[in-house]
């Protein structure tokens, strides 16, 4: 076992691509060490080559209570603690509401947020304990908003930060911080193969036919680089100041902007008849 001097201790989930891979690496660059997991660990060959006995690797699903144990016990026993719990493992899904399927909105739900809340729940005692440590919840700027056609994805992203927002001023007097992330497009597998697509109804080609254009055509395209978005939240993660939220990508402001323009707007037309509900 090493000691706590030799860096902190990462554990990522969702580390065969993307945002994930990005972070192991960037974890690594920094000196720190780093449990990498995937579905299908031998996806993850070069990260233990390349970051020799500062890397362990752990097969994953979220949704299995043993595999999250196991991937825990796989941090405990390599690195003797985990400094930073990242929940990054997730994939996209494209579909009106009345397309979608209840099964797959479950499936969708299971892993991007009760898998995450599984995966906090399993790590939380331990940073209780030693009276520190970060919890990265991947998000997205459909954790603020929802375009048509992402009513699923965004429900998942809606859910996981309500509950981070909560779980943030609960373990802030313990030492624990919590970062919420909302990239907007990054040059990810987000919309190939992983995206999930409901079966298509004709009513709702003009509210969603963009967005499944768009699906189908962004992959490289995106203008988000994954290795500096990699950067931000290590910087965040190290910054006393960093903020419960952090936006990543242009995009992801602007957007972002216009969802709290909207709502204060509403907020301010209808203030009126807001506040005239109390009883005389």
């Amino acid at each position: 076992m090493t000691e706590e001097t030799d860096g902190r201790v990462w554990l990522i989930t969702g580390c065969s691509s993307g945002f994930g891979r990005e972070l192991a690496q960037a974890a690594l660059a920094a000196g720190d060490r780093v449990v990498a997991t995937a579905r299908k660990p031998e996806t993850l060959a070069d990260l233990a080559d390349a970051g020799g006995n500062r890397v362990r690797t752990a097969a994953l699903d979220v949704t299995d209570p043993a595999r999250i144990d196991a991937a825990v016990r796989t941090a405990l026993d390599g690195f003797g603690r985990i400094d930073v719990l990242v929940n990054n493992a997730g994939h996209g899904s494209v579909g009106a509401v009345e397309e979608l399927t209840l099964p797959d909105l479950r499936a969708v739900l299971e892993v991007m947020f009760f898998g995450a809340v599984a995966m906090t729940k399993a790590v939380v005692p331990l940073l209780r304990e030693q009276r520190s440590g970060t919890i990265v919840q991947m998000s997205s700027m459909g954790g603020l908003l929802a375009p048509p056609a992402f009513g699923a994805y965004c429900a998942a992203k809606f859910a996981l930060e309500g509950l981070s927002e909560a779980l943030a001023a609960e373990v802030a007097p313990l030492g624990i911080k919590v970062l919420i992330v909302e990239p907007g497009a990054f040059r990810t597998s987000f919309g190939g193969a992983a995206m999930h697509r409901s079966r298509a109804i004709d009513a709702y080609a003009e509210s969603t036919a963009a967005t499944r254009a768009a699906i189908e055509g962004m992959d490289g395209t995106q203008p988000g680089d994954p290795a500096k978005a990699a950067a931000a939240i290590l910087r965040a993660v190290n910054a006393p100041d960093a903020p419960l939220r952090l936006a990543l990508g242009a995009d992801a402001v602007d957007a972002i902007r216009g969802k709290i323009a909207a709502l204060s707007k509403d907020l301010d037309s209808w203030e009126t008849v807001s506040r005239a509900t109390a009883l005389d």
